[in-house]
């Protein structure tokens, strides 16, 4: 795991560009807002806490990372914060919202079919490239700042017994869990995922890698298998559970009427799961971000 002086160095690091962002009630829980961060994810934290803890030279080179949307947009506004070029590898089937968000920072988008995108990565690819790469879920540093989400919710929330987080990559909940088992072991750390991409349950059921076909909504949690994840979240994770895909269609709308938050697929799915849990403990549920597709969620509402 991280360790918890690595996440408060890099939560300090990463404060002055990021949201401490608020709580709100809902249905017996908490539900924790990162969907209102710069570019509307999470992923700031971790960006900005490893790009500022980057050598001057690796800096000066310009960042590079791969994405399905949320860690692009991320890592074009840290460079364009920090006045640094940037360019992301993405699924060429990336929502529209999220490919013009990459370019309105300012970074450049590189297009590539999923097969093509995961042999990318799969064979270090970017090695050959000029900029430095930032991995979107796997750096130690990018984990290390999103684990200051986790410092937030322990000062904001004593009695916190459980938070459920989704999961695609794993870097969050890995960054949340490795705060949490170190400041305060006893709080349950849930990991949620699509049953339309439940690759982690699957994966850990298996006992290693499987196949999947991402067919969900969430396409924020359709990150491939990657070994340092699985150890990490074998070790961290108590409890996973598996949103029906109905449910998790059901589940945004029901946010954006209900309690007036837009959120994505992947940002809906800790809210959408909370109904497997038994009442009581105080609970805070990751809304992990708002990128949602204009079009899906006018289908959605309607």
């Amino acid at each position: 795991m991280i360790g918890v002086d690595r996440i408060r160095a890099a939560a300090e690091r990463a404060r002055p560009h990021v949201l401490r962002t608020p709580l709100i009630p809902v249905e017996g829980a908490l539900l924790k807002l990162e969907c209102l961060q710069p570019t509307g994810s999470f992923k700031v934290r971790g960006f900005f806490a490893a790009a500022l803890g980057l050598d001057p030279e690796e800096l000066r080179r310009g960042l590079i990372t791969v994405s399905a949307g949320n860690a692009a947009q991320a890592c074009a506004y840290v460079a364009k914060t920090l006045g640094v070029r940037c360019r992301v590898v993405m699924y060429d089937t990336a929502p529209p919202l999220k490919i013009e968000g990459v370019r309105r920072w300012g970074a450049t988008p590189i297009l590539m079919p999923r097969e093509e995108m995961l042999q990318w990565m799969a064979d270090e690819q970017w090695r050959n490239e000029p900029e430095t790469f930032l991995h979107p879920f796997a750096d130690p540093q990018v984990m290390a700042g999103h684990g200051g989400l986790a410092v937030e919710l322990l000062e904001d929330v004593p009695d916190l017994a459980r938070v459920l987080v989704p999961v695609g990559g794993g870097g969050l909940i890995g960054g949340i869990a490795s705060a949490l088992k170190t400041l305060r072991s006893e709080v349950e750390v849930i990991g949620v995922q699509s049953d339309g991409y439940a690759l982690w349950t699957r994966c850990l059921e298996a006992g290693g890698p499987v196949a999947i076909k991402p067919e969900t909504v969430a396409d924020g949690t359709t990150a491939p298998f990657d070994a340092r994840m699985f150890e990490l979240l074998k070790e961290c994770v108590d409890r996973w559970l598996t949103v029906p895909e109905p449910r998790l269609r059901s589940a945004i709308p029901e946010l954006a009427t209900a309690a007036k938050v837009v959120a994505e697929g992947a940002g809906a799915l800790a809210y959408a799961a909370l109904e497997q849990l038994e009442p009581g403990p105080r609970t805070v549920a990751v809304v992990s971000g708002g990128n949602i597709d204009p079009l899906l969620l006018a289908d959605l509402l309607s």
